[in-house]
């Protein structure tokens, strides 16, 4: 059995990952700091983007890789993919806005739908499991 949304959600963020990571390679080079953040905005941005992807992606994959492999509802798990794959682009347009204040709204958008799809899918899983 293929897991053909887990693949694409793979791929999906893989390419994300990779151009968050030029950003930040980009940026080292920019500011001349092979290690660490500085005082520098646009380089504490980039690294952030890319960690926090980093960061949450595994998790969601594995989530989506079981219930796929279980079975699960296709079309609802392709749009729940897709929605992950959304909320972390939003995160990282957000990480890139100036803020002096709340943190921009799609940020806030991305990582409120992060950690709703992330539970709902642990939820989804274990429903299936009991």
């Amino acid at each position: 059995m293929p897991l053909t949304i887990t693949g694409f959600t793979a791929a999906a963020l893989a390419i994300l990952l990779v151009l968050l990571a030029l950003d930040t390679i980009r940026n080292r080079f920019r500011t001349r700091l092979s290690f660490g953040l500085g005082d520098d905005a646009g380089l504490t941005s980039a690294s952030r983007a890319h960690g926090n992807l980093a960061e949450n992606a595994p998790i969601a994959l594995i989530l989506i890789g079981l219930l796929e492999y279980g079975g699960a509802n296709h079309q609802i798990l392709t749009w729940t993919a897709a929605a992950f794959v959304a909320a972390r682009l939003l995160h990282a347009i957000g990480l890139y806005l100036p803020s002096k204040g709340p943190p921009p709204l799609p940020r806030a958008l991305g990582v409120i739908a992060t950690l709703v799809i992330q539970l709902g899918l642990a939820g989804w899983l274990l429903a299936r499991l009991l």
